[in-house]
């Protein structure tokens, strides 16, 4: 029997799970670490940290196991993406890392697509507008703010990379994680020259990009003292932590896709064929299939919203959960189970945190609509799933117009282990939602690329066909969708109806 390694580099902690070649978890192990935020709307993490807790997890998994390292025929990594790490000449981490939630870089967006002659000539390029979260405007805003660093600056990695970089001595990325920072031709799977010489940044600072399963170098003997692996292990590309996800859950062909549901909601779809949204609502990326794509909608305040209510409304439900000792979330499902589709006629806006799709709106707020005074506690949680599903169904949609249409929506996160919810989300998509046998998700996709790399499958299809199996499937109700949608028709006219206001609140 042959092993790997999943190494899931995450921004709580970084979870390693060894498996054996057909999926199976053989041992885990989980390190947490800190995040630090000196300013208000700044989010920033030690790479030590992840590298650390990488090396430690490793060599755990590997001895509780009692597997030889000599079976161990790979290792993939996964990572939170977006984050900006800085080296030196000699690898010294030059400052602490600006993560994926760090909200700094505003005015760089601006400067972004004002360098390269507006947002649409961005998108042409990257598959997508500038953000605040992507790492491009991140650098941008170090060569401002910190020159002396900039200027001290040889290497510019991502999270996972700088594992990779301290296993193997090798800078290099992969395609999917490279697509998020928004220095990547998406299309061509390349670095884009245009885009790096309008904003001024050597290329010469930049990995090399490898497809997801390719192997990227072999670990050191330095990486082996400390991890336990054998000198000479593979590492592959790995993925950005949704990408690896979607290859955990079998999403790597045309008519795949998959939702988590967690502070925030995706819907991430797998294509064979480049798709780009020219108004830059839903992500465009390089996925972990080799040649393939993704595209990936994302409601900002999903599980969050859920939680919002808990804390603030549904004090007694707490209490009963403590009783019972089960979670809470289980008695506010079975309250609003007793609330009808529509919730009494009550909508909820899920736009606690301002949106991505498909409004991209920062101003937006959540909202009730249609609150009277006979609403009970149950409606109030029955309208805040439904308001996160219609929301969900928005990023579905935008999908739908891009010539994306999934016939098969996989789920995880917090949310997916609800049944009612999931029973809700396949009504209101109109199409069956399975959840799959493991939940190791990003952890397990790294590890089938890995075993890709290593020649233990053909193709990273080949091997998700073999190793992902579906857990249950809920299939959709037709006359429960069809009630829905009549709900759903007036819930998509609040947003239009509303943005005026919006953006007088937010002046005021």
């Amino acid at each position: 029997m042959k092993y790997v390694i999943g190494i899931d580099i995450g921004t709580s902690g970084t979870k390693t799970v060894l498996f054996d070649e057909k999926g199976g978890v053989i041992a885990s192990s989980t390190i947490e670490y800190p995040m630090s935020q000196p300013k208000n709307g700044w989010a920033e993490q030690d790479p030590a940290d992840w590298w650390g807790a990488s090396a430690k997890t490793t060599k755990t998994v590997i001895e509780k196991s009692g597997v030889s390292p000599a079976d161990i025929v790979g290792v993939g990594l996964s990572g939170q993406m977006h984050g900006l790490v800085m080296l030196d000449e000699t690898n010294a981490v030059l400052r602490p890392s600006i993560i994926w939630c760090d909200q700094r870089t505003a005015a760089e967006c601006e400067d972004i697509e004002r360098l390269i002659g507006g947002r649409d000539e961005l998108i042409r390029i990257t598959a997508n507008p500038a953000l605040t979260g992507f790492t491009a405007s991140k650098i941008m805003w170090v060569k401002k703010n910190e020159p002396e660093i900039y200027e001290k600056c040889r290497h510019i990695l991502l999270p996972k990379d700088y594992v990779r970089l301290m296993l193997t001595g090798e800078y290099a990325t992969e395609v999917s994680d490279a697509s998020g920072m928004q220095l990547l031709d998406v299309p061509g799977r390349c670095w884009s020259d245009e885009l790096l010489d309008a904003l001024g940044i050597d290329k010469a600072l930049l990995a090399k990009v490898y497809e997801s399963p390719e192997i990227t170098g072999c670990v050191t003997e330095e990486a082996a003292a400390l991890t336990g692996l054998l000198p000479g292990t593979p590492v592959v590309g790995g993925a950005g932590d949704n990408a690896a996800a979607a290859i955990g859950m079998g999403v790597v062909a045309d008519g795949r896709a998959f939702t988590t549901v967690g502070t925030s909601g995706v819907v991430f779809a797998h294509t064979d064929k480049i798709t780009i949204d020219p108004k830059g609502r839903v992500h465009t990326f390089c996925c972990a299939v080799p040649g393939a794509w993704h595209v990936m909608g994302v409601t900002q305040a999903a599980g969050l919203s859920l939680r919002w209510l808990r804390d603030t409304v549904c004090g007694p439900e707490i209490a009963e959960a403590e009783k019972q000792d089960v979670d809470p979330y289980k008695i506010m499902d079975a309250e609003a189970a007793q609330s009808p589709i529509g919730a009494n006629r009550l909508l909820y806006m899920p736009y606690l945190m301002g949106e991505r799709t498909p409004h991209l709106d920062a101003n937006v707020r959540g909202g009730f609509v249609g609150l009277s005074a006979m609403h009970t506690r149950g409606d109030l949680i029955r309208a805040v799933l439904e308001g996160v599903s219609y929301s969900l169904k928005d990023c579905l949609g935008v999908l739908d117009g891009m010539g994306v249409n999934p016939g098969d929506m996989k789920i995880c996160g917090g949310g997916g282990k609800s049944p009612f919810w999931r029973q809700m989300l396949a009504d209101v998509y109109g199409v069956p939602v399975t959840r799959v046998l493991s939940d190791e998700g990003p952890a397990l996709g790294v590890a089938i690329l890995a075993m890709v790399g290593a020649g233990l499958y053909p193709s990273v299809k080949d091997a998700c066909d073999a190793i992902v199996k579906p857990k249950d499937t809920i299939p959709c109700d037709a006359a429960r969708h069809a009630e829905y949608m009549k709900f759903y028709e007036i819930y998509d006219k609040l947003y239009p109806a509303l943005k005026a206001e919006f953006d007088a609140l937010s002046a005021l």
